[in-house]
């Protein structure tokens, strides 16, 4: 693994952080919310999001127009079967979402599981980061590499994994704000 190699997985690792950290509750509607909700559609699980426009008209409310109306029951059991812990309101036509405020309690779970996923992130990145020297040290081994340039590898190495945890620290600041906003 050179140095580029382990700056893209970096890189995935912190794309997949905010992916994760998209689907944690706000207090506000959010379409990325719906992300993970698959729906049995001709008995093949589908994203809801390629069946169905999400959109947040206010702060409060989700609205999904389905691409095709006869799938607005399985769209309406697959997002009751979820983890979102929303309840859908089906008129025929669209299906809302409204989200209620979040708790105090339920706000200090959803930071804590910001915490994790961030956690998560940053072990990916240190993976990556044990892999790339691992690769610098036996490249060393072999004579490909001076001592010098495995040392000076490694300096960019470490401040490499430094920048994509400072990125991930950020991400989850921001979160957590986002969170705790009343």
């Amino acid at each position: 693994m050179d140095l580029d190699e382990a700056e893209i997985m970096m890189d995935s690792a912190v794309e997949a952080t905010q992916r994760a950290f998209n689907t944690i509750r706000t207090g506000r509607a959010n379409a990325s919310l719906l992300d993970k909700v698959m729906v049995d559609y001709y008995d093949t699980p589908t994203p809801l999001k390629s069946l169905a426009n999400v959109s947040a008209p206010d702060a409060s409310t989700l609205l999904i127009q389905p691409y095709d109306k006869g799938i607005l029951n399985l769209i309406e059991k697959a997002i009751s079967l979820s983890d979102v812990g929303l309840m859908p309101n089906n008129d025929g036509k669209v299906i809302r979402l409204n989200i209620p405020p979040l708790t105090s309690a339920r706000r200090k779970e959803f930071v804590k599981l910001a915490a994790k996923y961030a956690e998560e992130g940053k072990v990916s990145i240190r993976n990556n980061r044990r892999e790339a020297v691992e690769s610098v040290r036996k490249q060393e081994k072999k004579g490909e590499i001076s001592e010098d340039e495995e040392r000076d590898k490694l300096d960019k190495i470490q401040k490499l994994t430094n920048k994509y945890i400072a990125e991930i620290d950020e991400l989850l600041a921001k979160k957590e704000k986002e969170i705790t906003t009343v």
